[in-house]
């Protein structure tokens, strides 16, 4: 299936979830829609033998967000973000030696408990379930140099993990910070899994973002 269709159905499943939440709940408090984007600090959360000074890669992250009430207290936030994930380490396997950045990008679709504390803080958590897009490494060492596309066979495509975080609203605007975990493997086969192992993806996210209603 291509990513479209997938991406479509993201779409659509974030939009159910947001039009279930709502049906029953929009007369106990008021329902958000807006936009966000910030900064990414991520890395591959791993212990592969022959892998060592990992840092983390600095990306973004971008999309849209709906929020309904459940009550005076409590709400449930579905998101759709284009998010940036990946790190860089370097490597000494099987006599092969170097330096990589991996490069990771995914179509995320978080949906979070949010737990209101008054009119100005949300604390959030949930699941999250990421379709990855493209990817790419940026080699120094036995593996060449440069750029290159990375085969995405070689990766699992989705990606699922928890998230929590808090924001703090002003008016209509809001800053926010989060951290999520995946839960899955993200080598398949081939070199990303001799170079990768058991690699999971986590991030912290700084964000910014408007309320539209």
């Amino acid at each position: 299936m291509k990513f479209s269709t997938r991406l479509i159905a993201a779409t659509l499943l974030a939009t159910s979830i947001f039009s279930l939440a709502t049906t029953d709940t929009l007369a106990q408090g008021k329902a958000r829609v807006g936009i966000k984007g910030g900064l990414n600090a991520s890395s591959l959360f791993y212990d592969s033998q022959g892998v060592s000074n990992k840092n983390e890669r600095i990306g973004f992250n971008l999309g849209v967000f709906a929020q309904a009430p459940l009550g005076e207290f409590l709400a449930i936030q579905p998101e759709l973000l284009y998010t940036t994930k990946g790190a860089s380490a370097d490597y000494n396997v099987v006599g092969l030696n170097g330096r990589n950045t991996f490069r990771l990008n995914y179509a995320e679709l978080p949906v979070l408990l949010t737990f209101k504390l008054g009119q100005a803080v949300e604390l959030q958590a949930g699941p999250y379930a990421a379709y990855l897009i493209n990817s790419n490494v940026n080699s120094n060492g036995s593996f060449g140099t440069g750029t290159a596309a990375i085969n995405a066979d070689n990766f699992n495509r989705f990606d699922y993990g928890l998230a929590g975080g808090i924001n703090f609203y002003f008016g209509k605007a809001f800053i926010g910070a989060r951290y999520g975990q995946g839960l899955q493997k993200i080598a398949s086969s081939g070199a990303a899994s001799t170079l990768l192992g058991n690699a999971k993806n986590s991030v912290g996210m700084l964000s910014v973002g408007f309320s539209i209603n």
